[in-house]
Formats: C-alpha cells, sequence, structure tokens
C-alpha cells in the first residue's frame, strides 16, 4: 500500500531541495528521520515536517505501523516562478528569477500487511426515514421564523430609541440658540 504527502509550493528551489531528496529516498522511516537531525541543509524542516505528515496518514487514515514504512519515492517539481527585476547599469533591468517547488512523498511498506492495525468505524451511518426529515425542516423553518420576529423587534425598539434622541437632540439645538443672555 502506498501513502502520499505533498508540500506545494515551498519557497525554495527545486535544484536545492533535491540533494535532500535523492539522499532520502529507498531509506527506511526511522533512518530517514535520524538522517534528517543531523543535515545541515536548509530545507530539512520542511522534509521533517512532511515525513511526519504522512506517517501519521499511514497510522491513522489505513492502521499501519511505523516499523514497516520506508520512503518510497520523493518527488521534487518545480512550481511556479516570482518574477523581479534588478536595475542594472545605463537604465536596463535584469530579471531575477524566485522558484518555488512542489514536494511529494510516497511511502510504502516492507512486508505487506505486517502489524497492520484494524480501524474501527468512526461514522455510522443511521437509516433516516422521509418523515423525519420533513419534520425537521419544519422544526428549521419555525425557529427561523421566530429568530426573524425577534431580529425585527429589535430594529424596532432600536429605531423609537434613535427617534428619542433626534428629537432631544433638535430641542436641545433650540434652547441653546434661544437661551437667555441676562443674568
Amino acid at each position: 500500500m502506498e501513502i502520499k504527502a505533498q508540500l506545494n509550493n515551498l519557497r525554495r528551489s527545486p535544484r536545492k531541495i533535491r540533494l535532500v531528496a535523492k539522499m532520502l529516498s529507498g531509506l527506511d522511516v526511522k533512518e530517514a528521520e535520524n538522517q534528517l537531525k543531523f543535515l545541515i541543509k536548509g530545507s530539512t524542516p520542511n522534509f521533517e515536517k512532511l515525513l511526519k505528515s504522512a506517517v501519521s496518514n499511514a497510522e491513522n487514515n489505513f492502521g499501519l505501523s511505523k516499523d514497516n514504512l520506508y520512503v518510497k519515492n520523493i518527488a521534487v517539481n518545480e512550481g511556479t516562478k516570482l518574477k523581479r527585476w534588478l536595475p542594472r547599469a545605463y537604465g536596463r533591468a535584469s530579471l531575477i528569477l524566485k522558484r518555488s517547488s512542489h514536494i511529494e512523498m510516497i511511502l510504502a511498506e516492507r512486508v505487506e500487511g505486517k502489524d497492520r492495525k484494524k480501524l474501527e468505524k468512526k461514522h455510522e451511518i443511521k437509516d433516516v426515514k422521509p418523515e423525519e426529515i420533513k419534520e425537521r425542516i419544519e422544526k428549521g423553518k419555525e425557529e427561523m421564523k421566530e429568530e426573524k420576529k425577534e431580529k425585527a423587534k429589535e430594529r424596532e425598539t432600536k429605531e423609537f430609541i434613535d427617534e428619542k434622541k433626534k428629537a432631544e437632540g433638535k430641542q436641545g439645538f433650540l434652547k441653546r440658540v434661544f437661551r437667555r443672555k441676562s443674568m
């Protein structure tokens, strides 16, 4: 069984990443982890994360054990290039390509079916009768109507309060204009 994990749009050049990928292909998972711990390359943290992701996919989705897995293949492909310009002499410009890459890691089992765990079904599908569906829909509609009524009442009270404030504000203006000067 093959397990895949992908890392897309990594902002490193594929040429630099392939150096690490060639070294890891064909190794057992534990050996690959040890190699990545002591390797001094910029892309090793990304490979560690990708390897952990692939192993967890194998364990959780397919019930495979980590001891029985090895790195079957690592494909490093070119991603999108960011094109930037660098000013040069005599008003010229030269192109700079900031490359990115896509990594696809494929894990496989050394011995088919060894130490495989049986997975329990997480979600059981229950038979639902059409009558129950209709009842649920009607309940949902009634709840929506009640919510709309409550919102409308809230709006009305807010509008009434706003009108009162506006009226008070106008009177306050008139009081200021026509207040007595003599005291």
